[in-house]
């Protein structure tokens, strides 16, 4: 093979020197670069203003954008000559909203059958559009960053590759690739026949024992995952297992979460069961994904530990209202799940458990992300403290709050406009009238 690789490595020595010589040739022709135009800058301006961080409406809020950054937020900033003025009138400026749990990937369909069906028979080059579509719905939202808690074919890394290449518009991407589970478990396919649909292997997110569960965790690294998802529990709309029981051991986990925290990346857990929440928080684990089951004394460990509740309100109220058209196992569990997930919920808000906003958008519509603040408000949260579960608490836990989250000076330019005072009506997050990513107007004023 070098014998072969000899000539070729000569060619190239003398193509760069004949390529030095073009260079050397024309250098007294070449012109000075030029200087690229500066880029004007924009002030929003709204009758109110919540940064995302202090917790406080500030009245007459302004926002000033300077390429993708902010420049600097509040009120009465100073309007630079030549800026573009986009006047909001009666309505609230917001931090871009950060989902820190979905499946971009995934369509929902309310005819559960029908989907997994539609699902099966596509090609993956064919899903990615969907994916796109779905990506772009959620970014009009107002959904500026999203993390992608599982998908296919890796449809999620090459989607945020595109996004970040400028090639399909979406949210700021954090990804997962594949789910990690056992055999079976809620990351494990639907039980098909075995000789008509190809099992899951390591590569799809499927291991058993420490060290395929230690591979799995490798590959999905290796193909470009920026966070590593589990699955702790049983889930409800997996057909094989119980909703609540562990469906990893702790060696297994161990094995995952010491390999991911070894290459830098955060690991979520998918855990609707407390025992096994419990082993996952004890395993080291960032976040507890759904968590209907918990007990206050694990909600008040994952407060000691600094661990993540991503409750995802939203997904268990729509399929406690779809509950005809699952079939009756699936059914059975997302009744469960629903009945003990609101006094849940209003247990970690009483003790403090911190909590990231988070839907399992694709469970329903994407776009309809929004409704998850008034959900944690109908239990109990205040609308300051829901708003912030977006802003400075999924940016954290994501692991990007020193570039989005807040309207401060430095950060991304990602900002989001509703209808008059959030803090009066948190409901007006359903319904953004100005979306902005990057300092690129994405939705409205124009």
């Amino acid at each position: 093979m070098k014998l072969r690789l000899a000539p070729l490595f000569a060619g190239l020595a003398s193509a760069g020197l004949l390529v030095t010589g073009l260079f050397a040739a024309f250098a007294g022709h070449a012109q000075a670069p030029t200087t690229p135009p500066a880029v004007r800058p924009v002030v929003l301006k709204a009758a109110h203003l919540f940064d995302g961080r202090s917790g406080r409406m500030v009245e007459n809020g302004m926002v000033l954008v300077q390429g993708e950054r902010i420049v600097s937020a509040g009120a009465n900033v100073a309007v630079p000559d030549g800026a573009r003025v986009i006047d909001l009138g009666d309505a609230t400026l917001l931090p871009g909203f950060i989902d820190a749990h979905t499946h971009i990937a995934d369509d929902h369909d309310d005819d559960w059958a029908a989907g997994i069906y539609n699902g099966m028979m596509r090609f993956p080059a064919e899903q990615a559009f969907h994916a796109q579509r779905n990506a772009k719905v959620t970014l009009d939202a107002g959904f500026t960053t999203i993390r992608v808690l599982g998908a296919g074919d890796f449809i999620d890394v090459a989607l945020r590759n595109a996004i970040n290449g400028g090639y399909a518009t979406g949210p700021r991407m954090i990804v997962a690739g594949h789910a990690i589970g056992s055999t079976g478990g809620h990351c494990d396919s639907s039980p098909y026949p075995p000789t008509r649909v190809i099992p899951s292997t390591p590569m799809e997110g499927v291991c058993n024992g420490a060290e395929q569960c230690r591979e799995a965790t490798r590959l999905q690294m290796k193909y470009g995952a920026d966070v590593i998802k589990i699955c702790a529990s049983g889930g409800v709309l997996s057909e094989s297992d119980p909703v609540d029981v562990p469906q990893l051991t702790p060696d297994e986990l161990k094995a995952i979460i010491s390999e991911a925290h070894n290459w830098g990346r955060k690991v979520a857990a998918h855990a609707h069961g407390d025992t096994a929440a419990r082993l996952a928080i004890e395993a080291g684990v960032d976040s507890i994904e759904h968590g209907s089951f918990l007990k206050p004394e694990t909600l008040q460990l994952m407060k000691q530990k600094g661990v993540y509740l991503v409750p995802t309100r939203t997904t268990l109220l729509w399929t406690e209202s779809k509950l005809a058209g699952y079939p009756p196992k699936i059914a059975g569990k997302a009744h469960a799940a629903y009945t003990s997930h609101e006094q849940m919920l209003r247990n970690a808000i009483r003790i403090g458990t911190p909590i990231a906003l988070g839907t399992d958008a694709a469970v329903f519509p994407h776009g309809l992300n929004g409704r998850e603040f008034g959900d944690y408000v109908d239990v109990g949260m205040s609308p300051a403290a829901a708003l912030m579960t977006s802003s400075i608490g999924a940016a954290t836990l994501l692991g990007v709050e020193k570039d989005v989250g807040t309207l401060e000076a430095g950060k991304y330019a990602d900002v989001v406009a509703v209808p008059g005072n959030v803090l009066t009506d948190i409901r007006a997050t359903e319904h953004p009238v100005f979306v902005m990513k990057n300092g690129q107007v994405v939705r409205g004023a124009e």
